[in-house]
């Protein structure tokens, strides 16, 4: 990896002293092995330090003004909670470009973000509206998010459903459900106890639609971006997202669009649209954010954390269906708890799930490289 920092051009070429002069407060970390949208070196950019407050100064006064403002994330947001992303310098397929393998990931042990509480405490301010989110990983709902302001597109790692019930009963528990799903095959290996029909997990794999009303909450998005005067995109590559035209109001002028504001650390499709792009970390860019705009951000407390309250212990015959770790409740609230079931020590899980097989686009493309 090469990391350098552009001050200065030939002064022979005033177009290139101009060009730099706009960059010479990024930092500019150059990745050979991955490509843009041009073909040129993928490129990482940090703004520095003086750089970075003036646009979140900016970014704050859009937030204050705005009417309505509507929050799109990406895996970005969850990278400090030990997350990887997709396409960043560790991204999963990244690595799958470099033929690293990617393994199946207990992510049970995460917990929500800095920017997960921020964006919790901006709705709880009437500053956000609503909060459109591309990840599977639950942490906007364990942040105390409402479910009403939050559309999971890509569905949710802790919840199962039944579609045989009508309406859809849902089942969310305090382990990853998708250990033995993947790309078109949805089964969790459990059944309803109201109809005995077969749970199926909510994620929504490249190539498929997703059709379920809840987590993914199509409709609330939409609406959403029916009414944005403003949107705010937090650590997303936006090449998903993009095609996803009701969410960017495009077939209105350009005049009477949502103003866009993007913070993600790589070039995105969206950025020649957006008022202003931020070169920063998440974390980084929301601590700075809620010190304009003077509000606390709440740290995250287990004891508040909803997914205990809404979890459904598993049934007696089903303590053996899951393998993966569940996420240990506070004291007092054990009897929420499902019981593990017997496991022999060293037990290896199924592989698969949203982050293991479910991947099945990328490593397509890798053995027919």
């Amino acid at each position: 990896m090469l990391q350098c920092v552009i001050s200065h051009a030939s002064p022979s070429h005033p177009n290139i002293i101009t060009a730099s002069l706009k960059i010479t407060k990024m930092e500019i970390i150059i990745m050979p092995e991955m490509k843009l949208h041009n073909g040129s070196p993928q490129t990482t950019v940090f703004d520095d330090a003086e750089e970075l407050k003036s646009k979140v100064r900016q970014l704050a006064v859009a937030v204050k003004q705005a009417k309505h403002l509507v929050v799109y994330t990406g895996a970005g947001i969850s990278t400090a909670a030990s997350i990887p992303d997709y396409r960043g310098p560790n991204g999963v397929w990244t690595q799958l470009q470099k033929g690293q393998t990617v393994s199946s990931s207990d992510l049970s042990k995460a917990e929500p973000t800095l920017t997960h509480m921020c964006i919790k405490m901006l709705h709880k301010e009437d500053l956000v509206k609503h909060v459109v989110s591309q990840n599977c990983d639950g942490l906007h709902l364990r942040s105390d998010l409402p479910r009403q302001a939050l559309s999971e597109l890509h569905g949710n790692m802790f919840i199962e459903v039944c579609t045989s019930c009508s309406p859809v009963r849902e089942y969310v528990r305090l382990f990853d459900v998708t250990e033995r799903t993947s790309l078109h095959r949805h089964g969790t290996g459990r059944r309803c106890s109201h109809c005995g029909g077969e749970l199926r997990d909510t994620i929504v794999h490249f190539g498929e639609r997703g059709t379920l009303e809840q987590p993914l909450n199509w409709k609330g998005a939409a609406e959403a971006a029916k009414m944005a005067d403003v949107i705010l995109c937090l650590g997303s590559s936006l090449k998903v997202l993009k095609k996803y035209a009701c969410l960017w109001a495009m077939n209105r002028p350009a005049s009477k669009r949502p103003k866009l504001y993007i913070v993600n650390l790589q070039w995105t499709p969206k950025d020649d649209l957006a008022v202003l792009k931020i070169h920063g970390k998440c974390d980084d860019v929301m601590s700075l954010l809620m010190d304009e705009l003077n509000i606390q951000i709440p740290a995250y407390d287990r004891a508040k954390d909803p997914i205990f309250s809404l979890a459904t212990p598993l049934q007696p015959e089903e303590v053996d269906s899951c393998t993966r770790e569940v996420i240990a409740p506070p004291n007092g609230q054990e009897d929420c708890l499902p019981e593990p079931g017997e496991q022999t020590e060293g037990a290896t899980a199924v592989q698969g799930g949203w982050f293991g097989r479910g991947y099945g686009k990328g490593r397509k493309k890798k053995k027919a490289a």
